[in-house]
This record gives C-alpha cells, structure tokens and sequence, in this order.
C-alpha cells in the first residue's frame, strides 16, 4: 500500500505582518471640519504614512497645549466600550481616530477652570514621539479633562 508522503507538502505562505508606525514616516494632522454632538465637537485626528507599510492600534495621546508647548488640563479620556482593530496603512494611506472638545464653559466650575490653549500635542498610538498641532480653543486647566479620544480605525 502506499501512503503519500508529506515531504513535498508546503504549508500554504502567509504575509509577513506590517511592523508597527514609526513617528518619522506619520504626518499627523487635523481636519478641522467638526462634526457636534450634546455639547462635544468632534474632529478627525488623521496619520497619514510617507513610509513602508506599517500598522496602528489602539488609542492616539492628545492633550491640549499652551503656545510654550506645556501641557494644560490632563490628557485626553479614552471613549470605552469601542472594538480595537488593527489598521494597515501601506504609503500614502490615513488612519483616522476622532477627538472630541467638550465645551469648557458648559462643565460646572468646581469640576473645570476653562484656559485658552494653543492646540493640541498628538502621539499616534504607541508612539513615544508627539507633533503639536496648532488649533486653538477651550479647555479645563484643572479637574476633568475637556477631551476625549477614540481608537483608530
């Protein structure tokens, strides 16, 4: 009796996965046509890929920043509850993750003291290196943070 061997058999290729972004192939940038909902606007944080394919997932950093560049308030929170996808961009694609201002006059004093801020320093997810994005508007120096972010997509 004969018995085929696997000798021959190959196991079917698989592409090798996309390392993660690097910060000096993303432009980030912010489209600034806003979109409102109860008291937050809501704008497109874009990262746009000048390099090789890569990948990013998760939660962009973005706080709101002065014109010195310091931090004003805390970072933006994290909208929960969302699916985390991974996103591929090969060269010249944009991943997306929306940033929403809540309008700073509207929360009660005691929870936010409202400051002018110069815009906003973005890090792409898992990045360690951030762009400030010029952009001014409102935000709560103290207490709560007059921010909220959602992961990339």
């Amino acid at each position: 009796m004969l018995v085929p061997s696997a000798a021959g058999a190959r196991a079917p290729a698989h592409a090798a996965a996309a390392p993660a972004c690097k910060a000096q192939q993303l432009v980030n940038w912010l489209n600034t046509n806003p979109n409102g909902a109860l008291g937050t606007v809501y704008y497109e944080l874009q990262f746009t890929n000048l390099g090789p394919k890569c990948t990013l997932r998760g939660y962009p950093g973005v706080s709101a920043v002065s014109l010195s560049g310091h931090q004003v308030g805390r970072p933006a929170r994290r909208t929960t509850g969302l699916k985390i996808k991974t996103v591929t961009l090969r060269t010249g694609k944009t991943a997306r993750a929306a940033v929403g201002i809540e309008e700073a006059g509207a929360i009660p004093v005691s929870k936010c003291h409202p400051a002018s801020v110069a815009g906003l320093r973005v890090f792409a997810p898992n990045g360690r290196t951030a762009t400030v994005i010029p952009f001014p508007f409102s935000a709560c120096s103290t207490g709560t943070s007059s921010l909220v972010i959602r992961p990339v997509r």
